[in-house]
């Protein structure tokens, strides 16, 4: 079934602006199921043009899901496929009903006219590049397949375009010098002057100027215009941006373009809160609900619905001049009954002579732009395993909220900061407001500590429970140290037994008690029941592709999968009386949308339908799963695409795609994932050339427990190398693979995985593509490569030793390296330098560069998807050959 979406008429929302909406405003509510569903296209006329499309196939998914406090309403922001924006809907869990609040038709009352000038002008010019790109790739295939095709159209177009603005700008010019003459000559003529005569020079300008701009100098001025009119963050509607709920009443407040807006459930009545030049931020409701808690920038303020006092309640923090440190706010957190406030704060890093900051202590690295007449640079910050460190130093404070002008307490925590590795979580406040709770990180000691404190200004808090050693380093961003609803049990995420999962900590003897059972990876706690029985988590559970939404017995540790199995659910919440939970839940076979779960009859209703119904066209396979044991007796994960009438018995090329690294809560092999190689291109060699196309997770990779994530340190690459070298060989006793003719290629980690695999083990794969793949982690972050590659020092670059320069000499066979030129998160030399060493130890023949000159980490630039994927579909074709021919397909 559609989900059923009510267009919600609003008092100031008048008819008359209908005819000046947005394109797709007309039609936001219509369910896109409504169109027929388009034709299966056969596997023989499938081209990489479709499957890449200019417009991506996948909408938008919903996000800010919260629950009302009685889980009366459901709220989020989402919109249908191709619209602009994210708009908020409201979900009635009692009658089933969902309406939009927000639109373009709605949110253009509050806006000036001028912004939806640019709105619209913006979003005709995103379609239009769509559009064109579309047309100019299809058209590209056609003329490739030798039809006659026009591929200058397009460029045509648009320098005919160019000459109508440079020819209307001209005219506009020439009236106003006209005037600017005409008004010289009056005061010429009443001062009694004679008019000057044209100079000889202007006039041979003026004769230059009359002159037709010729073709090169028509396209410098287009490009120009190209340049100029890059779509940038802001162009669009943007639609809402955060939502909170009232305590107690069935209101919400929400952010709109830097605004505040309040919002009746029940009649959908909108009234707008705040209209300055400065960004709020909303943060709370008062605990009374009688007015609301924003924040500008690092400035807490409350106001009251029907006062127009603006308190602010975290002041600057006041330093007498002899203070050793001179802290400034950094981030405030408000207890339950807004009586408290956390306020971290640090030293900023500044001049004390001039008081102005000091140049930042990160490395400069430079890229350089290519697009300009001569090659010019940019600097983006680059921290590194061998840098001295320059931490801040930090203290969090604990004050009551008062109106009296009382003496600044004390910290109650401090860090001297330096050249250490230091990091603190977010404050959590008990429900009861009397306590809160933190973890703190310090990586090199390896050394996890989670403190509990009072509400009460001055008081030191309690360290309750410490680990060094055997912490795990993937734990450490998802600890979230927090109090169940009744205020009485501390609850965080740890991995004691080599998974990551909540535990109980007892804060009176430092022990930890795990609440679930089993080998898989919890991390994620949703919400809690409201009687602190139970509490929802995020699991794998039974199932590492997936991860579905349970109920967990605090106690016993019993766990009730809520969810459909194979679903991958990612952004939930749970309502506070513990009877419904929502999420974005899919899998391979039904995408994800948003779902809303009763906890109590399991009954289960999807609210959103996001995608374009033409993906059905080309989604001509699915993936099977399956695993292999590799040497060590480990079960790996992975899915194949086996093409029409494969059969055991065929002896078929393959590809395999890998990633291999750790990322903290993903992997390749995810039931929600359309990865575009491992799965979309994937698909189409599968289906269109034959192939069997694998992705797989090997061991180095998250979500698997400790044993897979820490497999990777101090020998980086090396046992993941050793798992595909495992998958090679049940490929050929399994899945009907020529032996001899395995392709390989990864991205990021993965192209370095890709690297590594056919340096070390040359006759494993016939032929690979390395994708942006760091090959000298001494120069990639440190805040990746000293946790996940190897131990560091200050004073020298020891990760150079898991470089993959030396041991380029071991390539067999062809290579082919991919690079964005501008990319900032693994640098463009990581590929030049490791070229340039295969160069100098006699692989040209082996070795080839595809590069794109404005692509960053994910190419984007010159290189769409389409475009790389075209390349690498003429590669693997090059060097593994084809299926089986086309007779028997």
């Amino acid at each position: 079934m559609s989900p059923k979406i009510l267009a919600l008429s609003v008092t100031f929302a008048c008819s008359a602006l209908g005819n000046m909406l947005l394109p797709q405003a007309a039609h936001a509510t219509l369910p896109v199921s409504l169109t027929a569903a388009p034709a299966r296209i056969s596997p023989a006329d499938l081209t990489l043009e479709q499957v890449f499309r200019a417009k991506s196939y996948a909408g938008q998914s919903a996000r800010l899901i919260h629950f009302s406090h009685d889980a009366r309403y459901l709220a989020y922001v989402w919109n249908p496929f191709s619209e602009t924006g994210s708009d908020l809907y409201l979900h009635d869990t009692l009658t089933g009903e969902t309406k939009r609040i927000t639109s373009p038709a709605v949110m253009k009352a509050f806006d000036a006219p001028e912004a939806w000038d640019r709105f619209d002008k913006k979003f005709q010019q995103r379609e239009q590049e769509d559009a064109e790109r579309q047309a100019k790739a299809e058209a590209q295939a056609a003329y490739l397949r030798g039809e006659q095709v026009d591929l200058m159209q397009w460029e045509t177009a648009a320098l005919e375009e160019v000459k109508k603005e440079l020819a209307e700008k001209k005219a506009k010019d020439a009236a106003k010098k006209a005037e600017a003459d005409a008004e010289a000559a009056r005061e010429q003529a009443a001062a009694g002057k004679a008019a000057d005569k044209p100079a000889e020079g202007k006039k041979d300008n003026q004769a230059d100027s009359d002159k037709p701009k010729a073709l090169w100098e028509l396209r410098d001025e287009l490009k120009k215009k190209i340049a100029k009119n890059k779509l940038k963050p802001g162009d669009l509607y943007p639609g809402v941006d955060q939502l909170v709920w009232a305590n107690k009443k069935n209101e919400l407040i929400f952010q709109y373009r830097g605004d505040l807006f309040r919002l009746q459930a029940a009649n959908g009545k909108i009234e707008r809160l705040t209209r300055t030049g400065t960004p709020e931020r909303i943060v709370a409701y008062q605990a009374n609900d009688q007015g609301y808690l924003y924040m500008d920038d690092k400035r807490l303020y409350s106001v009251s619905f029907n006062s127009s006092v603006i308190r602010q309640l975290n002041p600057e923090l006041i330093h007498p001049d002899d203070a050793d440190k001179k802290y400034s706010i950094t981030d405030t957190v408000l207890s339950e009954d807004k009586q408290w406030m956390a306020i971290s704060a640090a030293v900023p890093d500044v001049n004390p002579d001039t008081g102005k900051p000091n140049p930042s202590s990160e490395r400069q690295v430079e890229i350089m732009n290519y697009n300009e007449r001569f090659a010019t640079a940019k600097k983006v910050p680059r921290e590194v395993s061998d840098d001295k460190r320059k931490i801040p130093a930090t203290a969090l404070y604990i004050r009551h909220i008062s109106d009296a002008n009382t003496r600044q307490p004390q910290p109650v925590f401090t860090n001297d900061g330096g050249d250490i590795w230091f990091e603190m979580s977010k404050i959590s406040w008990a429900k009861d407001s009397s306590r809160y709770t933190f973890s703190t990180w310090e990586r090199e000691k390896n050394l996890l500590r989670i403190y509990v404190g009072h509400a009460a200004e001055g008081e030191k808090p309690k360290m309750v429970f410490e680990r060094r050693g055997n912490v795990g380093h993937e734990v450490v961003n998802v600890v979230d140290p927090q109090f169940t609803p009744d205020s009485k049990q501390l609850i965080a995420v740890l991995d004691e037994q080599g998974y990551r999962q909540p535990y109980v900590i007892n804060t009176e003897n430092s022990s930890a008690r795990a609440i679930l059972k089993g080998d898989f990876e919890a991390h994620h706690i949703v919400g809690f029941t409201p009687d602190s029985k139970a509490m929802f988590v995020l699991a794998n559970k039974g199932d590492f592709a997936a991860m579905n939404i349970f109920k967990a017995d605090l106690a016993s540790g019993d766990m009730k999968a809520l969810g459909a199995a194979g679903d991958f659910h990612r952004q939930s919440d749970a309502a506070d009386n513990g009877e419904k939970v929502a999420s974005v839940a899919g899998q391979w076979s039904s995408r994800p949308e948003l779902k809303i779960m009763d906890v109590n009859t399991g009954k289960t209703q999807t609210l959103t339908n996001s995608h374009d119904p033409q993906w059905n066209s080309i989604d001509l396979l699915r993936p099977e799963r399956f695993s292999f044991t590799n040497r060590h007796g480990d079960q790996i994960q992975a899915y194949v695409f086996k093409p029409f009438h494969w059969q055991i018995s065929d002896q078929r090329p393959a590809i395999v795609y890998t990633y291999g690294g750790p990322l903290n809560d993903r992997h390749i092999v995810e039931t929600d994932s359309f990865q575009p190689t491992a799965y979309l291109f994937g698909m189409y060699m599968a289906a269109k050339h034959g192939y069997v196309t694998v992705a797989v997770d090997p061991r180095g990779h998250s979500n698997y427990g400790r044993k897979f994530s820490d497999a990777n340190w101090e020998q980086a690459g090396k046992p993941q190398t050793e798992d595909l070298e495992d998958l090679t060989k049940y490929l050929q006793q399994h899945l009907g693979v020529d032996g001899k003719r395995i392709g390989l290629t990864g991205w990021s980690f993965g192209g370095f995985q890709t690297q590594y695999t056919m340096y070390t083990s040359p006759d494993t794969f016939a032929a690979g593509i390395a994708g942006a793949g760091p090959t000298e982690w001494e120069n990639y972050n440190s805040w990746y490569s000293g946790r996940t590659i190897g131990k560091t020092e200050r004073s020298k670059p020891t990760l150079r030793q898991y470089s993959l320069l030396p041991l380029t000499a071991g390539l067999k066979k062809p290579l082919l390296l991919v690079h964005g030129m501008q990319d900032p998160n693994v640098l463009y030399q990581d590929t030049v330098n490791v070229y340039r060493a295969l160069l100098e130890n006699g692989k040209e023949q082996l070795v080839d560069l595809f590069l794109d000159p404005d692509g960053e980490h994910a190419l984007g630039g010159a290189i769409k998807a389409k475009a790389w994927h075209k390349k690498y579909e003429r590669f693997f074709l090059q060097h593994l050959g084809t299926a089986l021919p086309a007779a028997s397909q």
